[in-house]
């Protein structure tokens, strides 16, 4: 039996990019299955749908229902085995492109790239390489994010829920966990990101993109 054709992703509101898109990926060899989604939540239903031949998704940072790295940060959370790349028009920030790959992105690929750099960058992700210009390479790690990284998929949960302002029993009565539970959770993520409080805890989480 003939080996599933590879499916990439690509969750891109504007209609002329995600046709760009398709032909840099029809150019690939061997050939890999494209897929769209307009909107971050259906993106997201079409990867629990495609889960296990998704060999790339490619995210956009600005879609109508999300934006951010909080958008990355969720898709790594709740797919891990997943790689995502980046392909976003925010070219101009090496710093901001350390932090998507710091987060765990495989890839930043400006829209602005030639269709040349484009196809190049897609090849090498998909053999298993990271692809990121020069200066988001040698931009200096924002450690915050690294600390952030280390957070569980669990932890991550609670963060997300402490940056809307619900308190312990409110986000016990969400997760469907009691509220000492939630209070040890809370203890840790504040121990893991080297903070006092859940003020710098929800800073930290908003100011390094890991909740949109």
């Amino acid at each position: 039996m003939a080996a599933a054709v590879p499916k990439v992703l690509s969750i891109e509101d504007h209609e002329l990019f995600r046709d760009g898109l398709r032909r840099a990926l029809g150019e690939l060899d061997p050939p890999v299955e494209v897929l769209d989604a307009g909107r971050f939540d259906e993106g997201s239903a079409m990867i629990r749908d495609h889960e296990p031949d998704l060999a790339l998704v490619l995210l956009d940072l600005h879609l109508p229902d999300g934006a951010g790295l909080g958008m990355l940060s969720t898709l790594r959370s709740e797919f891990p085995l997943v790689p995502v790349a980046i392909v976003s028009g925010d070219s101009d920030d090496p710093r901001m492109m350390r932090r998507a790959l710091d987060l765990g992105a495989v890839g930043f690929i400006a829209k602005a790239s030639s269709k040349s750099v484009l196809v190049s960058a897609l090849r090498l992700i998909l053999a298993g390489g990271t692809y990121a210009p020069t200066e988001a390479l040698t931009a200096e790690p924002d450690r915050r994010v690294e600390r952030v990284a280390g957070l569980t998929a669990r932890q991550r949960e609670v963060a997300g829920l402490l940056t809307k302002g619900l308190t312990n029993k409110e986000i016990a009565g969400v997760l469907g966990i009691s509220a000492d539970t939630v209070k040890n959770h809370v203890a840790a993520i504040l121990d893991a990101l080297d903070v006092t409080n859940r003020t710098e805890a929800v800073m930290m989480l908003v100011e390094t993109g890991a909740v949109s």
